[in-house]
């Protein structure tokens, strides 16, 4: 049960933070502008769950067949490298901005789609399978679904309340400095585990 807390708490964290200023978070706020929240929130978890259960499922295969100072120190070198994507940070082209103000018959279909696309390969996603080999797959799972769908609904929530985005540049320079500092933690573990 211990491991499990810890997988939950570390996955949210991690894809809390990583999710803040995203691509699907501003996904997140196009959608908000055309339905309601509750129909883009189902939308989010749907499609949040199938593609981080694929996450973990890839993550739990990894960290059985490696060695685990190896998966810690590729771990490590992956959420620096995290660090400095989202130190580039993630914009809207046109076409993905005409696509979440589109729409469809039904809400939840058309943002579980348009989620489920954007995550596949997405630094979330990523996150989430280096986080398994770690953590096992269960408790990173259910928390990385979570903290995404909590970091899109703040989204959601602040930018409907406040009618402007969060301030983009604090929220860059601390979620790079996080994973930096996760990915030299993880470093410095393998290293003293490897020697």
């Amino acid at each position: 049960m211990e491991g499990f807390l810890v997988a939950l708490a570390v996955s949210f964290g991690v894809i809390f933070v990583a999710e803040l200023g995203d691509k699907s978070q501003l996904m997140a706020l196009a959608f908000a502008t055309r339905y309601r929240t509750v129909p883009i929130l189902i939308g989010i978890t749907i499609a949040t769950a199938v593609v981080h259960l694929a996450s973990v499922a890839i993550g739990a295969g990894l960290g059985a067949a490696l060695p685990t100072g190896w998966i810690s120190l590729l771990a490590g070198l992956a959420f620096i490298g995290f660090g400095l994507w989202t130190l580039r940070g993630d914009t809207l082209t046109e076409d993905e901005k005409r696509k979440a103000a589109k729409g469809g018959k039904s809400a939840v279909f058309a943002v579980g789609i348009a989620f489920f696309l954007a995550e596949l390969g997405d630094k979330t996603m990523l996150a989430t399978i280096t986080l398994a080999t770690q953590y096992g797959w269960f408790g990173t799972w259910i928390g990385s679904t979570i903290g995404m769908v909590a970091a899109d609904a703040l989204a959601i929530v602040v930018g409907r309340l406040l009618g402007r985005k969060l301030p983009e540049r604090t929220i860059k320079y601390g979620a790079a400095a996080l994973f930096a500092l996760s990915g030299i933690w993880l470093i410095v573990e393998a290293v003293a585990e490897l020697t």
